[in-house]
């Protein structure tokens, strides 16, 4: 006898089952209530984290007006010297007048060349994030654009001339955006990149050697002051940045972290040990200990200031780092303290 098993009584569907369309909604019964989010999707992050300052409008306002006055003053007052001056001797007059159109002059030729000074620094900083987009974009024409403009900005340069034969001969054979641009690196910012590691590591040499030397921390602190700022006007100018005052201050804007650092710092001999290492720190003293430090400080400006003015990402150079100066200074504080002990 057969085990019963149920048996189908409707014959099999061929083929898949057809899927049914989603249903839609009215507008009207689905936006029942707008969206609070709707729009914070859109802040960027610099907006969304602090709000708008409104005092700088009116201080910039402030400034204009104050600035405004005092250019009036100063016109008056120097029509009123011209004036005076004719009164008493005709000659005078004509010698306070040429003075004054000299002075002119000279303020309208520094005022060019401020703005000169800010338009290049800005060029550079287009060319490094320009770099960076043909190196990831692997653009063979953005790539041409950048090392066209290089090749114009140290066109007059004498120590780059044979980097820019090779470059341009290089140039034409290369098909690839992103290697073109690794070349033009390795042609134009690998001599510039020796020179600006040279030019950081004497300064940083000589605030150790003042600093190990001078009987007074202010002295330490006006010398590592002013050979920052030395040391940034020499960085900006060999990249070809060339800045003007306003220029400059830009620049300043990153190293007055390091300088607070630089003078607020008290040495023990457990910072000296983890900058320097066990052995050497116990063979310094506190003075030669607080040299090597300031040095390095002023490894950072320069540094900093490398990372300002180069004009193209670090790709194939290896970027600068403090360690690579510490076997300099240190070195030098070893000889120092040998050549005191003698």
């Amino acid at each position: 006898m057969r085990e019963p098993r149920a048996m189908p009584t409707r014959p099999p569907a061929e083929g898949p089952a057809p899927v049914r369309a989603p249903r839609a909604f009215a507008s009207e019964a689905a936006e029942l209530e707008a969206d609070v989010f709707a729009g914070l999707g859109e802040l960027t992050p610099e907006a969304a984290s602090l709000p708008r300052r409104k005092g700088r409008r009116w201080r910039a306002l402030a400034l204009w007006a104050g600035g405004t006055l005092v250019s009036l003053g100063l016109a008056l007052a120097a029509e009123r010297l011209i004036r005076d001056l004719f009164a008493r001797y005709e000659w005078l007059g004509w010698i306070g007048l040429a003075a004054l159109a000299l002075f002119v002059l000279a303020l309208a030729v520094l005022a060019a060349r401020e703005v000169l000074g800010l338009l290049r620094l800005r060029t550079l900083d287009k060319l490094r994030a320009r770099g960076v987009v043909a190196l990831e974009g692997d653009n063979l024409p953005h790539a041409r654009k950048i090392t066209d403009e290089l090749l114009v900005i140290y066109a007059d340069r004498a120590d780059l001339a044979r980097a820019r034969a090779e470059l341009v001969a290089d140039a034409k054979t290369i098909l690839d955006g992103a290697e073109l641009v690794r070349i033009t690196e390795r042609a134009l910012m690998a001599p510039l990149d020796a020179r600006a590691r040279v030019l950081t590591a004497a300064s940083a040499r000589r605030v150790a050697l003042v600093t190990a030397v001078s009987p007074r921390a202010l002295i330490d602190i006006a010398f590592v002051v002013f050979e920052s700022f030395r040391l940034a006007r020499n960085l900006a100018d060999l990249y070809g940045a060339r800045p003007g005052l306003f220029g400059f201050m830009r620049l300043i804007s990153t190293i007055l972290a390091h300088l607070a650092v630089t003078g607020g710092l008290v040495l023990t001999d457990g910072v000296i040990e983890q900058l320097l290492g066990q052995g050497l720190a116990t063979k310094l003293s506190a003075r030669l200990g607080e040299g090597v430090v300031n040095g390095l400080m002023t490894v950072r400006v320069g540094i900093a200031a490398i990372r300002v003015v180069r004009p193209l990402p670090f790709s194939v150079q290896k970027s600068p780092a403090v360690s690579d100066f510490i076997g300099e200074l240190t070195r030098l504080d070893t000889a120092k303290s040998k050549a005191d002990r003698m």
